[in-house]
Parts: structure tokens; C-alpha cells; sequence
């Protein structure tokens, strides 16, 4: 018997309503030229290199810095501009539900780790409410960042919407 992973009490969640159908969100975050278009914080970008929707199965992309502030961030936490960012999907049914485990192995000093994401995504008439569910991280400084980035992710995705959509 497999046991899917919970959000633990203490997630954040992030919650936004965009004016598309649920088919094309699901589209935008389930396949390598959705996800090329917003998945990545600003001042990153991101390449999908293994997509492989099922449970189970790996996304791997590498984000890279491009923008100043960001590339400083990197070099201070003793990181690469690049980085091979892996996720085992733990649900995945279409187009409601989405839920990966993020394997958070680049912190300076500190043992890699599976950080739980969950993404709801909840037809709405002509709208779509998307919920995201996002476990902490081992402090509360990476906790920050990683929130910063997941609001700043969503919007771009939101950004990603509006041009398909125009």
C-alpha cells in the first residue's frame, strides 16, 4: 500500500483565481512548454529536461539565475547560477490535483531533504481557483524565500495566462 504524503499543520497556502479554464492551468503545469513559460521565481528561468506525469514519476528542470539580484543571492549561499531541480509527483488527477515532493538538496551545510508542494486546482465557472499548499522548509529564513518565490511564481503564471488568453 502506497501512502501519499499530507500537508503538515503549519503549510502555507497560497490561493488565487484566474480568469482561464481549469484544462488550461492544468496545461501550464503539467507539460514542458507550460511549465517553460512561468515556472521559475523572476530573475530565474527554468528548462524541463524529464517530465513524466504519474505518481511516482520525476519532473527534473534546471533553474537558472539571470538577474543581478539574484545571481548575488546564489554566489552568497555558496551555490551555482544553475541548478538540476528534481520532484517525484506523488498525485497527479487531471485536472484537479497535483502534488510533488521537491528534494531540497541545495542548502550549504544542511542534509537534502523532500518538501512537500500541493496544488489544487478548482473550476469555478468561467474562472479557476488554484490553492497552493506549500510545507516549511528547515528554517525560517529558507521558509521566506521559499514563499517569496512560490506568491512570485504564481503570478507569473498568472502573467502566463493573460497571454495565452489574449
Amino acid at each position: 500500500m502506497t501512502t501519499v504524503p499530507t500537508p503538515s499543520p503549519n503549510a502555507a497556502r497560497f490561493e488565487r483565481t484566474y480568469d482561464a479554464p481549469a484544462e488550461l492551468i492544468w496545461e501550464l503545469w503539467t507539460t514542458a512548454a507550460g511549465l517553460g513559460e512561468w515556472f521559475a521565481p523572476d530573475g530565474f528561468e527554468s528548462r524541463v529536461s524529464e517530465l513524466e506525469l504519474r505518481p511516482g514519476g520525476q519532473l527534473r528542470y534546471t533553474m537558472t539565475a539571470t538577474a543581478p539580484e539574484q545571481v548575488a543571492f546564489m554566489r552568497n549561499t555558496g551555490n551555482p547560477l544553475s541548478t538540476e531541480v528534481r520532484k517525484t509527483f506523488t498525485e497527479v488527477a487531471p485536472p484537479t490535483r497535483l502534488a510533488y515532493l521537491s528534494l531540497i538538496d541545495f542548502v550549504p551545510d544542511h542534509e537534502p531533504y523532500e518538501h512537500l508542494t500541493t496544488i489544487d486546482i478548482e473550476p469555478a465557472g468561467d474562472r479557476t481557483n488554484v490553492v497552493m499548499t506549500v510545507d516549511l522548509l528547515h528554517d525560517e529564513t529558507w521558509t521566506q524565500q521559499h514563499r517569496a518565490h512560490r506568491g512570485n511564481e504564481l503570478d507569473n503564471l498568472e502573467a502566463a495566462i493573460r497571454r495565452r488568453t489574449m
